[in-house]
């Protein structure tokens, strides 16, 4: 259903029953009676109150790795809307349990603002592939910083050692101290993540737009190196990035010029390493892409954006479907692809 975007159980039964290469490729006998719409939403009901997908989905992300297709050092996380078949209710009617589709908010890639009833897929994306390695599903009013360190809590004790992540890159909406602090000391990695004003005019006090500290007379200062835990700043005038009419007597006597150094651990928000704004960071950002892509596959290639099920069970169980078929198709074409090297 997913690969052939048949969006409903109905459809599925009329298509078998004239296919006779489809009932093949299902496992069906050519010939004969195939289940019918009954059976097929029993069915549904029953895989979506066990865990049977998502231990098929975590087998092929293993996989997948096995074969050198993701390497898991560079994650990508992101949500990613899906509407309720549902109908839309007001919100103060709305049983808010958490199992309930709500009303959600979210920023599309030319900043305008979309808003939706239903659900929100949470993916965690390895990079390299573009493969989703986790997801959850949460109801649309749920924001995406809220579930970012559970979810790299539960992926990371899920593949237990097989996953050791460097980098975690995320957009604006996951800006969050506390989101910063336990990816560096909790998950030991870096976080890549975009910054969000919150509605400010201007940047934090004594930085400018990309987050550089400011000497005193208002000159980027110039980054020289990390030292342990520590981010070090010099004079720009003593490094020649530019030529100060004080000269550099005027923040520091000492011939190596005004230093500065700063604790990016302790404040991994505003001078996080790679320090934000430089070529490092901007690079490792791009990454994250990666799951833009992923989402685009999921709902352009294959079927994420008919959900035809009411629950949060089904809604999920129709998402690992997506995931299922996208990394086992992935698989397949790696497989294909590399006996047509040897042959």
């Amino acid at each position: 259903m997913q690969v052939l975007k048949i969006n409903r159980i109905s459809e599925l039964v009329s298509q078998l029953k004239e296919n006779p290469v489809l009932r093949y490729t299902c496992g069906f006998k050519v010939i004969g009676k195939v289940p019918s719409e009954s059976t097929f939403s029993r069915f549904i009901n029953k895989i979506s109150d066990s865990s049977v997908l998502e231990d098929l989905f975590s087998k092929l992300v293993i996989k997948a790795t096995d074969l050198g297709l993701v390497d898991g050092e560079h994650i990508s996380i992101d949500s990613t809307k899906l509407g309720s078949y549902e109908a839309s209710k007001p919100r103060k009617q709305i049983v808010d349990d958490g199992t309930n589709p709500n009303w959600g908010m979210k920023r599309d890639t030319n900043g305008n603002n979309i808003r939706w009833f239903g659900w929100k897929l949470h993916i965690i994306c390895d990079s390299k592939s573009e493969l989703p390695l986790d997801i959850l599903v949460t109801p649309a009013s749920i924001y995406d910083g809220t579930v970012a360190v559970t979810m790299i809590e539960s992926f990371l004790k899920k593949f237990q050692s097989r996953f050791k992540p460097k980098y975690y890159a995320m957009d604006s909406g996951y800006d969050f101290e506390y989101v910063y602090d336990d990816i560096i000391n909790k998950f030991n990695a870096v976080p890549i993540i975009a910054y969000n004003p919150r509605g400010s005019k201007s940047p934090p006090e004594g930085l400018d737009e990309d987050f550089n500290p400011l000497c005193s007379g208002g000159f980027k200062l110039s980054y020289w190196g990390k030292d342990g835990d520590y981010l070090k700043f010099r004079c720009p005038h003593a490094t020649g990035k530019i030529n100060c009419p004080h000269g550099m007597n005027w923040c520091s006597s000492s011939n190596y010029g005004y230093t500065v150094k700063l604790g990016y651990k302790e404040n991994p928000r505003q001078y996080g390493y790679p320090l934000r704004g430089s070529t490092e960071w901007k690079l490792q950002y791009n990454l994250r892409t990666s799951v833009e892509r992923c989402n685009s596959r999921l709902k352009e290639g294959l079927n994420l954006d008919h959900v035809r099920s009411k629950g949060i069970k089904k809604v999920k169980t129709h998402a690992l479907l997506n995931c299922i078929a996208l990394i086992a198709g992935t698989i397949v074409s790696n497989i294909q692809r590399e006996k047509k090297k040897v042959a």
